[in-house]
């Protein structure tokens, strides 16, 4: 049986390059992976420090009124919905819509190159209790 919904939050701080959302089970790890619901990934990334953008079909750049430090995702199944909130502003980043999933998502994470320090922050996967 597939969870309905799950929810979970990365802390972002200090980072300069991510990128973070779900990814459908049978997604090709063996290659590099294509970034796109046509692909079977729902996900957002930050590159540059400040350019952030949805990673939808077509890539929708993202402006933010601050930068997250750390970052929601929300998952309901029968809604098609998976959205990405800024946990400390309450604020909705963005949300994919109408999503038809077919099989188990689960967390994407991608921290990135470490660039000589500059994006060595950790990305930090934090334990959330059941909000519904």
């Amino acid at each position: 049986m597939v969870e309905n919904k799950f929810y979970f939050e990365v802390q972002v701080k200090g980072k300069t390059e991510w990128t973070l959302g779900v990814a459908r089970e049978s997604i090709n790890r063996k290659e590099g992976i294509k970034m796109s619901p046509w692909w079977g990934n729902w996900t957002i990334r930050l590159r540059n420090g400040n350019q952030y953008k949805a990673l939808d079909a077509p890539s929708v750049l993202l402006s933010l009124k601050s930068q997250p430090e750390k970052v929601g995702v929300f998952v309901d199944y029968e809604e098609g919905l998976v959205s990405f909130h800024d946990v400390d502003a309450a604020a909705l980043i963005y949300s994919f819509t109408g999503c038809s999933f077919t099989e188990k998502l689960f967390p994407y994470f991608n921290p990135k190159v470490n660039d000589n320090g500059k994006n060595s922050a950790p990305l930090i996967i934090s334990p959330v209790s059941t909000l519904y």
